[in-house]
């Protein structure tokens, strides 16, 4: 077995090797549609990210009334806080709040007017699940009532509808590419072994099986796949790395807040390196089947 082994991974390196100009093509062209797969892969995963860190600071404002004493209004957090999806709740004095809109307001006619009287203190509301938003908002105006209830459906629709379009459509594109991927290369390889179809056809007639003359071609199919995926990868970092130091420069962008490639490398290591033999194997087997029908 480990000298079958030897053999087959031999005729594969010689296969890579022979075949010189169109080794590179195929290696190319893998590589191009690896970066174009892991980048629309990368830009989906941060856009979900975003969301995920927009969809976190999603609040629903719960007002007290100004009748309330201390322990009233403590008992109304501790009432909201037991409510189902609600993550945490957070007190928000009147002082507080208008801290935080002068910070906010660029009018300075605003700023100097706003007075800390004109708020009220209020609970900010954090949900586990968006899509519960409405039915959790409904039960916190069970406990402060309907009036002193601020919560903006429309926002938390469009977070919902913006990350199952992106994750749909980010889905589809790398589906759709990888099976254009492996039909390219499958023609790529193919044209490799079209100058080797008499010596194919010399060893079926001499009794070698499928399996036999088949298993050169898989590993060949192999090498290329790594040795594309492991190229793709490192081109993929660098672009990543340069991209994201751009956008941290970038004085317009400074509310992207891009995922360190550091933090993800390995998964995209082992993504490229698992597409790219699957590519590369599948692509061959494409290829020689042709070649086996003798």
């Amino acid at each position: 077995m480990s000298h079958d082994f030897r053999y087959f991974m031999r005729e594969g390196v010689n296969n890579l090797f022979s075949h010189g100009f169109m080794s590179f093509a195929t290696i190319g062209i893998t590589v191009a549609c690896l970066l174009i797969m892991g980048t629309f892969s990368l830009v989906a995963y941060n856009a979900e990210m975003l969301l995920k860190t927009l969809e976190s600071e999603y609040e629903i404002l719960a007002f007290i009334d100004d009748g309330n004493t201390d322990a009233q209004t403590k008992s109304i957090g501790e009432r909201i806080a037991a409510l189902p999806n609600v993550k945490s709740v957070s007190f928000i004095t009147r002082e507080e709040a208008t801290e935080a809109f002068e910070q906010r307001t660029l009018d300075e006619y605003l700023r100097a007017n706003i007075k800390a009287e004109m708020f009220r203190d209020r609970y900010a509301v954090f949900v586990s699940d968006l899509n519960q938003v409405n039915r959790t908002a409904a039960m916190v105006r069970e406990i402060v009532g309907d009036k002193n209830v601020r919560v903006d459906e429309d926002i938390a629709g469009g977070f919902i509808l913006v990350r199952n379009v992106a994750g749909a459509v980010s889905i589809a594109l790398v589906l759709i590419l990888l099976v254009v991927t492996v039909f390219i290369i499958s023609n790529t390889i193919r044209l490799t072994t079209f100058d080797r179809r008499d010596e194919i056809a010399i060893m079926k007639m001499v009794g070698a099986t499928n399996g036999f003359i088949r298993w050169p071609f898989v590993y060949e199919g192999f090498l290329l796949g790594l040795l594309s995926s492991l190229i793709a990868f490192l081109l993929q970092w660098l672009v990543y790395a340069a991209v994201a130091k751009g956008i941290h420069a970038a004085d317009t962008l400074q509310f992207i807040d891009v995922v360190s490639f550091g933090n993800i490398w390995r998964p995209v290591a082992a993504i490229f390196g698992a597409s790219g033999m699957v590519i590369g194997i599948g692509g061959s087997l494409m290829a020689i089947r042709k070649f086996l029908q003798v």
